[in-house]
């Protein structure tokens, strides 16, 4: 099998394990006829879960981001079985990406900027051309600045977000945990994330990736494809 074929396979246990299997257990198996409000909810949890802890198995590795989707994860069964009031629902979904978005911006006073694992590392970029090219002519400085101003793009994807899902948890779950209508709000919910907070928040983050390439492009006179990393394989 091809890289590109595993990678297609990849994103779409991804979209299975995550938004589709779980709004179809939230809206479809919540009342009391099939698994209840309580296990629905615990069971449409799970998925994601469990992709998230087989990722963990294969990589052998474990990365903040993953580790706050698997909180984030636990947060909503906690609030939810535990019947919380909804309103900490839109709290946690607006509080990830906002840390997410602060962090960005905070790592810039580090020596590892996170724009360097969101943007520009080996998997995207020919990043050993580009610094042989840069080293040559000493124009890091002006790398700099473009991963700086890269780096709040990224940030702004993030708060862009935070907004998007504040004002969709707000707007859909309307009922109280522990009811057949508030699993089914949960469940409209992960099913319109993609399409209403991922899609927006992804154009950003491209809008970012371009901004990059045109810098570097400037920066090194090398076309986009020789910016680009290709990781070909049969």
């Amino acid at each position: 099998m091809s890289n590109k074929s595993g990678q297609s396979d990849s994103l779409l246990l991804n979209i299975a394990f995550n938004i589709i299997i779980p709004t179809l257990i939230l809206i479809n198996l919540s009342t009391s006829e099939y698994l209840g409000t309580k296990l629905a909810v615990a069971v449409a949890l799970a998925f994601p879960i469990i992709y998230g802890l087989k990722d963990f198995i294969m990589i052998k590795k474990l990365n903040a981001f993953s580790a706050l989707g698997v909180i984030s994860i636990l947060l909503t069964g906690g609030i939810s079985l535990l019947e919380l009031n909804p309103i900490y629902i839109a709290i946690k979904e607006a509080a990830i990406p906002a840390i997410f978005g602060i962090a960005t911006l905070v790592s810039l006073k580090t020596p590892y900027p996170l724009v360097k694992t969101f943007l520009y590392n080996d998997k995207v970029i020919q990043t050993k051309r580009i610094s042989a090219i840069i080293k040559k002519n000493g124009s890091a400085e002006y790398l700099e600045t473009c991963l700086t101003n890269a780096s709040w793009i990224v940030a702004c994807s993030f708060f862009l977000s935070s907004l998007l899902n504040y004002i969709l948890a707000v707007s859909i779950i309307t009922s109280q945990p522990g009811t057949v209508e508030f699993n089914e709000q949960l469940g409209t919910m992960t099913a319109l994330s993609f399409p209403v907070i991922a899609i927006p928040a992804m154009l950003v983050l491209l809008g970012a990736l371009f901004y990059l390439f045109r810098g570097i492009k400037k920066l090194t006179g090398l076309q986009l494809e020789e910016i680009i990393q290709h990781n070909d394989s049969k």
